[in-house]
């Protein structure tokens, strides 16, 4: 007996050492293969390359443009050279805004400076004042309740100025963010529900500077539409500190106006999978970007991310399970346009996301993914993609619990698993929606990461599947 005590002993010892060893031979050959990719992203990358010519060669893309469908077709050709199994172009409906003549607002005669005039842009959407301008006097408030409680005695007949910055004391500048930019989104149509003739919104950054942030106005059916433009955060600071002392009147013009929309495309390119095709692990940014600038962080840098997975994994010689998608949307920022397009066209071919990844944070050093998932099969997916940290934080790279991107969150529904890619955040809302968000503010070599990041997560997804 003691010696089938001591077999039994013996033979489950060396089942458990050879399954940890199989097991640590696994995580071996992962942790080699993501080496692998990381050596061809910094050596090999092209996402520079590509970011470079779409800023300087194309520029700012907003939907409706001329240069959006510049970079359709330019991203389009590149997707094209890589020897995918797929490239074509996805037709959607977009809105067609053109900013019109360079924004004009001013201090009018303050009593202690003069007249003093501000940096400015209008909002992206916004009605344009005409060619004569208006002026009025400014009434400054924090929030949209602050709006509702003054009511139409207080705010008829004048421009309403949202003073509310961004906190700093948020780690993460996009919960920061979250917490001002209702004042740009919906502030301008509360305004105008009291009568008011128009708005000012401070910049939506954490930064002291002379630059003007844009970004989407929404306007509220039946009521009427007035001017909304933004104001650099230091004129916001002045404006409010003349406010304390006096009346203070602005003077502000624009020629912004709302076209009829227009036929653009999602740019569209994928490697079928050899085991799996039906199932889809797209990657995407968004190609449109806001006109005053090239949109280099926001997001030409979500979108050279996604066609370098597929660049790097032709590179290294990966052949996918599963059928892989990089998705270039359009109209992400007025609109939504091509990621609900695409969504409809993929739930109406009963299309399964097994997971899709957004870029759209900048191309900053990558700190990891955020992730997110219908309630139902939540907990349990995230419980397999967890355990593959050991093999990404050598990289700096963690997981965690939250949203993923605007673009595909309308997948949600097909219950796969939504991942948002998370660079350093800190220095993003310093360019966001402005002139400045040029390739200049992109390092190379962290743009480069970025896709090695991503590719690698998409690598042990295909590899070990999400059930």
């Amino acid at each position: 007996m003691r010696k089938i005590l001591v077999l039994v002993f013996t033979f489950s010892f060396l089942s458990i050492s050879l399954f940890a060893q199989k097991n640590e031979k696994v995580k071996d050959e992962d942790a080699f293969y993501i080496r692998k990719i990381y050596d061809a992203a910094l050596t090999k990358g092209k996402c520079y390359e590509w970011l470079t010519h779409l800023t300087t060669r194309i520029g700012g893309r907003l939907s409706g443009s001329p240069q959006a469908a510049a970079a359709v077709e330019y991203t389009r050709q590149m997707l094209d050279t890589l020897g995918l199994d797929q490239v074509y172009l996805q037709p959607c409906m977009v809105p067609h805004w053109v900013r019109g003549d360079k924004e004009e607002v001013r201090i009018i005669n303050s009593t202690s400076r003069g007249t003093i005039n501000l940096n400015a842009t209008a909002l992206g959407n916004s009605v344009g004042t005409g060619k004569r301008g208006i002026s009025a006097e400014v009434i400054e408030v924090k929030s949209l309740d602050e709006v509702d409680e003054l009511g139409k005695a207080n705010i008829e007949g004048k421009i309403v100025f949202y003073n509310r910055p961004m906190d700093p004391k948020q780690v993460r500048t996009f919960n920061a963010y979250g917490g001002a930019v209702d004042q740009r989104v919906y502030g301008p149509a509360k305004a105008a529900e009291y009568g008011a003739v128009g708005t000012l919104v401070r910049s939506i950054t954490t930064r002291l500077d002379d630059v003007p942030h844009t970004g989407v106005t929404v306007y509220k059916d039946g009521v009427k539409q007035i001017p909304a433009l933004a104001i650099s955060t230091n004129d916001a600071e002045l404006l409010s500190s003349l406010l304390e002392d006096e009346k203070v009147r602005i003077y502000m013009q624009s020629t912004c106006q709302k076209l009829a929309d227009v036929v653009s495309h999602n740019v569209i390119g994928e490697i079928k999978g050899s085991e799996s095709p039906e199932k889809i692990i797209l990657i995407g940014g968004h190609l449109d970007s806001w006109d005053i600038g090239s949109g280099a962080h926001d997001d030409g840098a979500g979108c050279v991310h996604a066609m370098d997975v597929l660049q790097l994994l032709k590179r290294v010689g990966y052949q996918p399970k599963h059928t892989i998608r990089c998705v270039l949307f359009m109209n992400e920022e007025n609109g939504l346009g091509g990621g609900k397009e695409y969504a409809k066209i993929s739930n109406e071919k009963g299309e399964f996301h097994m997971a899709a990844i957004e870029s759209d944070s900048g191309g900053f050093t990558p700190r990891g993914f955020s992730c997110d998932g219908d309630d139902a099969i939540f907990t349990e997916k995230f419980k397999q993609v967890i355990k593959w940290l050991p093999l990404l934080e050598p990289y700096g790279l963690g997981l965690s619990k939250g949203g993923s991107g605007a673009d595909i969150s309308p997948l949600k529904s097909q219950k796969g698993l939504l991942f948002g890619f998370r660079p350093d955040s800190q220095r993003y809302f310093d360019y966001h929606h402005t002139d400045i968000d040029n390739i200049d503010a992109v390092n190379k070599r962290e743009l480069e990461m970025g896709a090695a990041s991503i590719t690698s997560l998409v690598y042990l997804i295909d590899k070990y599947g999400i059930k």
